[in-house]
């Protein structure tokens, strides 16, 4: 689904990742850091893929919003055992949205 996001100007975090073997745990804690981050102030919706590559992008209203949620206590943690444990290779990215535009078709599966 794609995140509904207020009118820019918001930030966007680009977290790409390449994920080790196996499950180690990763979507028990996956599952966690999305009720968390829901309830975080500032956060405004995300989106996410993964094949080889994963990306998920979180947005945000401000770079304090973005601060806050990577001081929380719990996404700590996430963050060692990501290290440790699941990812292989990640980058994160933060940049400010200063436009968007969108298209949604009207009746979609009809002709």
């Amino acid at each position: 689904m794609i995140a509904k996001t207020p009118e820019p100007p918001y930030y966007a975090v680009i977290f790409t990742s390449i994920r080790t073997e196996g499950d180690n745990r990763y979507s028990e804690m996956s599952a966690l850091m999305e009720e968390l981050v829901a309830l975080q102030d500032g956060f405004l919706g995300a989106e996410s893929a993964r094949n080889e590559i994963g990306i998920t992008v979180s947005y945000w209203r401000d770079l304090e919003s973005i601060r806050n949620w990577k001081e929380n206590r719990e996404h700590l943690v996430a963050r060692k055992k990501g290290k440790e444990d699941w990812y292989s290779q990640f980058k994160t990215r933060i940049a400010k949205v200063e436009r968007d535009y969108e298209f949604e078709m009207d009746n979609p599966g009809t002709e």
